[in-house]
């Protein structure tokens, strides 16, 4: 049984995969933006260079605003004309995977040696195989995705040959077993792969320093959790997770306003300060907030802009 994935969950490469179904290259943000920054100083000093050699009275107002419009371009071109770019592609590529996996399940069904009883015991003892190595290795996630990866195609191969098996067929009986037990392997690794996946991405962003890194790799991990929904919407650990997370990213854009106006207050910049903080209790409003929380910080919030307004009185 060849172990092609039935379903692709974002963010995943998985092994074995055809070049085709690959990613394409994605240079990450720092990287991108390090890259930028360098090409950026150099162009300013090149203009610098040739402005000055020009007797300009000041050579480093043209050189600051043509480097100024290239790091502008730079942020242009990776976040709105490469990632649309990217999404389209990725979206198309998934849309093929999708269609040759069901033209390989057509082809499948044609076969009149397809999920035989010997195959069939082959391929869960196989899964069953795949699954005790993945319980041993616990903490892995790959290992999990592996065997949902197998669990789903078997299940589709699974539902095929129930439509079209006769009545009375020796096959009817285990591949019935089949199913039930396949189920249960699906749902346990695709739990463990989500709560393995979302914890890592969850203390990554955690450690991230830049907020957009840390808005980032949280929402990935939410994307994670999602993923584990479509399949079981009802899962309530599944719920709970999406519940937590997405009070994290609240919290993680609600701190960032509040941050912002703090400092715009320390320097004197009091309008900017009180713009900020009702940006802030404006996001609080609408972001994923618990009723309490959002009281105490919106007391703090109002409590900051009395204050500033006292010292512009």
């Amino acid at each position: 049984m060849t172990r092609r994935p039935n379903h692709v969950l974002p963010g995943q490469k998985y092994k074995g995969a055809p070049p085709a179904s690959r990613r394409p290259f994605w240079l990450p943000a720092s990287n991108y933006y390090v890259l930028a920054v360098a090409i950026t100083t150099a162009f300013f000093f090149l203009v610098w260079g040739i402005l000055h050699d020009g007797l300009d009275d000041a050579p480093w107002i043209p050189a600051g605003i043509s480097a100024s419009l290239l790091l502008c371009a730079a942020v242009f071109l990776r976040e709105v004309i490469l990632r649309r770019a990217r999404h389209r592609f990725l979206l198309a590529q998934r849309r093929l995977d999708e269609s040759l996996n069901w033209r390989t399940l057509r082809n499948d069904r044609r076969d009149p040696n397809k999920l035989t009883l010997e195959r069939n015991a082959a391929i869960l003892a196989e899964i069953k195989k795949k699954s005790d190595a993945a319980r041993v290795l616990s903490k892995l996630s790959d290992g999990h995705l592996e065997v949902f990866e197998m669990c789903a195609e078997y299940l589709a191969i699974n539902a095929i040959e129930l439509r079209t098996i006769v009545v009375g067929s020796p096959r009817l009986g285990p591949l019935h077993r089949g199913k039930d037990m396949v189920r249960e392997f699906h749902r346990y690794h695709l739990l463990q792969w989500a709560e393995i996946e979302a914890r890592s991405l969850t203390h990554e962003a955690r450690n991230r320093v830049k907020i957009s890194e840390r808005l980032e790799t949280a929402q990935r991990a939410l994307t994670v959790i999602g993923s584990a929904l479509h399949y079981y919407p009802n899962e309530r650990n599944l719920l709970d997770s999406e519940e937590a997370l997405k009070e994290f990213i609240a919290s993680i854009k609600i701190s960032d306003w509040i941050e912002r106006a703090e400092r715009a207050a320390f320097k004197g910049r009091y309008k900017q300060a009180l713009s900020l903080y009702r940006d802030a209790l404006f996001y609080l409003g609408r972001e994923h907030v618990k009723s309490e929380e959002r009281e105490l910080i919106a007391g703090r919030i109002n409590a900051e802009i009395e204050r500033i307004r006292q010292i512009e009185e």
